[in-house]
């Protein structure tokens, strides 16, 4: 039974972050991911909410969503760079097994520590979402990251 429930809380953070996506709580810059700035957010905020109708509670239940996102999302980079991480597993003439295994360790924790909060977070914005903004935000997850565009 724990292993259902891991499995569970695994896809419910999945499906949290894919809801959070839907303006995105970060923004791909030059030289890779960046934190979005709390302007930025807003922003999204703004755009998810006329896209869905909210009212200022909804607005206010999807901005700490996209707070909570972007905590995890930080928490989940860590203080190094991902991609020099990952470089340096495969940089010697074998791969750093424990390294990697450290790697996946420090991801996985991060995975777990913040997964309540951006689970009870996504809960509290689509839970008070009308049935018609439910069915708004599931069609956007069929469709990915594309919100208003066809294809």
């Amino acid at each position: 039974m724990k292993r259902f429930i891991k499995k569970t809380l695994f896809a419910l953070a999945g499906g949290a972050l894919i809801v959070g996506s839907l303006g995105a709580c970060s923004h791909r810059g030059p030289g890779g991911w960046h934190e979005a700035s709390p302007e930025s957010r807003a922003r999204m905020v703004e755009k998810v909410g006329s896209k869905l109708d909210l009212d200022a509670a909804q607005k206010q239940k999807l901005s700490v969503l996209a707070d909570k996102l972007q905590a995890q999302r930080a928490a989940l980079h860590g203080a190094t760079d991902p991609r020099a991480a990952m470089q340096g597993l495969f940089a010697g003439s074998k791969l750093d097994q424990a390294g990697a295994k450290k790697l996946i360790d420090e991801k996985t924790a991060a995975v777990q520590s913040g997964s309540p909060e951006v689970i009870a977070a996504a809960a509290d914005f689509f839970d008070n979402l009308r049935p018609e903004q439910q069915q708004k935000v599931r069609e956007f997850m069929e469709r990915g990251r594309r919100w208003g565009r066809h294809g």
